[in-house]
């Protein structure tokens, strides 16, 4: 690893892109590699896009966080967490409600390291790595139980991470293993990459990570992500493109959302499930 930062952890392959780096990229982070950027401007090159994708996304997670924060939510668990770098979860969290508890989870080492240097000091968040493919192991890790208290209501954010979950390791079953640890009146919010507005694009891209990064890539259609809310009351106005979900103000939706090609929506656990 000569010539490699100190703070990359010995055993990380930084010869191939990893996605949560290639996300950091996109906004215009330093957290990446070359393999990193390269992939990011051949992704860039098929759909240009895509950096106003990311940043979409940033933007919706935020409302995503003060919205629960608003409806009484004080402890959250972002599965797929990637690095997280201004505007993440324990920043909008905390702003919204000094002391509000926040877990991060993530498959990537480059991406935990960086959180506990970010996270450093702040003794209401953690970060732990794990498998969102093992969601037993996550409900269940030492630093998850010392934050989150799952019997009280939980915000589980799973943002632009299942559509990196294979249909062979059951992404559904995955969710409803979590659904079912959460407390009535948890809420879940996700992000997933559809295929309904530019299917064409979609399988390029899909193409791409498959051959480049540690873990493929598979971008499902609208029927599809709705799945992934069973056993949840879907929230207003429901499943729709990023810019969409409860946008600051209407400017704020571009005129033809699709083109930001990711699904959105927000669930929440009923009374009794």
């Amino acid at each position: 690893m000569a010539g490699e930062p100190d703070w990359v952890p010995p055993e990380v392959d930084t010869k191939r892109a990893n996605v949560a780096r290639v996300y950091d990229y996109w906004l215009g982070g330093s957290h990446n590699f070359l393999p990193d950027r390269d992939l990011a401007r051949a992704i860039v090159a098929v759909e240009p896009n895509i950096r106003a994708m990311a940043r979409a996304n940033r933007a919706f997670l935020g409302r995503a966080v003060r919205f629960l924060a608003a409806e009484g939510i004080r402890q959250f668990l972002d599965i797929g967490s990637g690095i997280p770098t201004e505007g993440n979860v324990h920043e909008a969290a905390q702003h919204a409600v000094p002391g509000a508890r926040v877990v991060y989870a993530d498959i990537d080492p480059v991406a935990v390291a960086h959180s506990k240097a970010i996270l450093a000091g702040n003794d209401s968040t953690a970060v732990i790595e794990a498998d969102l493919r093992e969601p037993e192991q996550i409900l269940t890790h030492p630093a998850v139980g010392q934050l989150i208290d799952f019997s009280q209501p939980t915000g589980l954010l799973l943002v632009a991470v299942l559509h990196v979950i294979a249909d062979a390791d059951d992404p559904w079953r995955i969710v409803a293993t979590l659904r079912d640890a959460l407390a009535p009146g948890s809420y879940v919010v996700l992000c997933h990459a559809t295929s309904e507005s530019k299917p064409a694009v979609a399988q390029a891209i899909e193409n791409l990570y498959t051959r480049s990064v540690t873990t493929g890539s598979r971008i499902r259609s609208r029927g599809e992500i709705m799945r992934f809310f069973e056993g949840f009351d879907l929230v207003d106005p429901g499943l729709v493109y990023m810019p969409q979900w409860r946008p600051q103000s209407p400017g704020d939706v571009p005129a033809d959302p699709s083109h930001l090609w990711a699904l959105v929506g927000v669930g929440r656990t009923p009374p009794s499930c």
